[in-house]
């Protein structure tokens, strides 16, 4: 894919979606951390239904911590690896109180230090609360990035690093929300809404002709 048809979709997708942002309720960069902790192998709405009563009742590190594991666990337990998850999320908060004050640390390394946060997880918080052009890629970005020609690459971080490389700079802010909504509502996984795509034109799908038809029937 050239550099004339990338900036073509992220222009239809901007113009579609001028201010995206995550799915998941949150209010400050803790309730973001948290949330998208939990999200793991869960849906934004599983995980929003559990932070409702959650944050109501314990929106900071000190917080939660008073919780304890036990109290933490009756809040999460209808998302999937709710103990591993608890226990992980009680250490992130004794790590933040210990070593950064309560705050969430704007660095990529501080965040990948802490129990539970991954590279997935310290870019989503990385966008999402400070704005920093970082790209989280789940499994829907993936796919989108392959499936489409945007950036083509058989591991998860070589495609982030091609997102970072060929998209141009002034949709990087926004771009990880746009492909993973796009992946989440149009080009999902076992049948595209080709029908109702922004970028069929552009898009180098081999299949898309046969999925043409589907718009959400």
């Amino acid at each position: 894919m050239n550099r004339e048809k990338r900036q073509a979709i992220f222009e239809r997708l901007r113009e579609a979606n001028p201010h995206p942002t995550t799915e998941l309720n949150y209010s400050t960069p803790f309730e973001l951390l948290i949330a998208v902790i939990l999200s793991a192998q869960a849906t934004d709405r599983g995980v929003n239904k559990a932070t409702g009563p959650l944050f109501r009742d314990a929106s900071t590190p000190e917080a939660i911590l008073a919780l304890g594991e036990d109290g933490l666990r009756d809040y999460i337990r209808t998302i999937g690896l709710f103990n591993s998850k608890a226990k992980n999320i009680i250490a992130t908060c004794q790590a933040l109180v210990e070593q950064h004050d309560g705050r969430i640390p704007r660095d990529r390394k501080a965040l990948e230090a802490l129990p539970g946060v991954g590279r997935k997880t310290a870019n989503v918080v990385l966008n999402t609360a400070f704005g920093e052009p970082t790209m989280a890629v789940d499994t829907h970005i993936f796919r989108v990035a392959n499936r489409t020609g945007i950036a083509k690459g058989k591991t998860v971080r070589a495609v982030e690093d091609k997102l970072l490389r060929l998209i141009p700079k002034e949709f990087l802010k926004d771009a990880h929300h746009w492909l993973i909504l796009h992946g989440r509502y149009i080009c999902t996984a076992r049948r595209p809404r080709c029908g109702a795509c922004p970028i069929y034109d552009l898009c180098e799908f081999p299949d898309k002709a046969r999925y043409a038809g589907a718009d959400g029937d």
